[in-house]
């Protein structure tokens, strides 16, 4: 009977066999170069279709309902309250502003899932590349950033990859499209279809080509995103916490505002304050 040492060591280089064999079928050359710090490519603000300008000029396909949605928050907003942007209480931007990548984004490939890392919140992604179908229990597990299933594709034939497709489901709200409160349907049905790809002038530019077909929408909505390659070898990637100097309180449904010396102060013009029934109220 062999003794337990020789059967460790036996099972000790099956397993790395196997895993050189991994290593052989993994052949990270067919894919684009990825490597390194990618941000924001385009200037003026974040925003869904960076072609044009932020908020009611992005011009968004709205249906009458969500253009009356959209409105009365702009309203709201311009009286200084914050409208019906859920990002001012910390919660995820979820998608599609998760791809406004408020800090550097790294895009890494594995044989199964590529993964977009950004240190925001829970802005990181993953997309799922290995065939799988849709889960059976995702409405029972909504998330802000959604389900992600995507492939590879050689698309010239030239034996490497040249565009990553994905399909993104599965969301829990609120989400928006913007910090204006651009809406996004409030059923959360939202699909969003996006190809990423490398410019074929620029190797330091990423498009991610993005559709979301959205029931706030009278018809699909197409934008094209750029990112540019800031660092390939980057020693620091610097993280964004949303808690970290934020003064907005939120009491019931009504925001506030936090001043430097603690003073809770009103957010905006005749806002009544908090409801201070179960304190002990100053002598007149």
């Amino acid at each position: 009977m062999l003794n337990r040492s020789l059967i460790a060591a036996i099972a000790l280089a099956a397993t790395l066999c196997a895993t050189i064999a991994d290593a052989r079928a993994w052949d990270d050359a067919r894919y684009p170069d990825l490597k390194g710090q990618w941000v924001r490519g385009y200037p003026g603000g974040a925003r869904f279709d960076p072609a044009k300008g932020l908020g009611p000029r992005q011009e968004a396909p709205l249906t009458a309902e969500y253009q009356a949605i959209y409105q009365a928050n702009l309203a709201e907003q311009a009286k200084g309250g914050q409208g019906i942007d859920p990002t001012y209480r910390c919660l995820s931007p979820g998608m599609p502003r998760i791809m406004h990548v408020y800090s550097p984004m790294e895009i890494v490939v594995t044989p199964d899932t590529t993964h977009i890392l950004i240190e925001h919140i829970h802005d990181s992604r993953r997309i799922h590349t290995d065939g799988r179908d849709w889960p059976a229990d995702m409405d029972d597990n909504p998330m802000f950033r959604g389900y992600s299933i995507g492939s590879w594709i050689d698309e010239d034939g030239d034996g490497r990859y040249d565009v990553l497709e994905s399909e993104t489901r599965h969301f829990k709200g609120p989400r928006a499209f913007d910090a204006s409160g651009l809406p996004l349907a409030f059923d959360n049905q939202s699909v969003f279809k996006e190809r990423f790809f490398i410019d074929k002038t620029n190797p330091d530019i990423i498009h991610v080509l993005t559709t979301v077909i959205d029931n706030a929408l009278t018809r699909p909505w197409t934008s094209d995103r750029q990112y540019m390659r800031f660092s390939e070898n980057p020693v620091q990637w610097p993280e964004t916490w949303c808690q970290e100097g934020n003064a907005n309180v939120v009491i019931g449904k009504e925001n506030y505002f936090l001043r430097v010396d603690g003073v809770l102060m009103p957010a905006k013009k005749n806002q009544a304050p908090p409801d201070l029934r179960y304190f002990t109220q100053p002598q007149k």
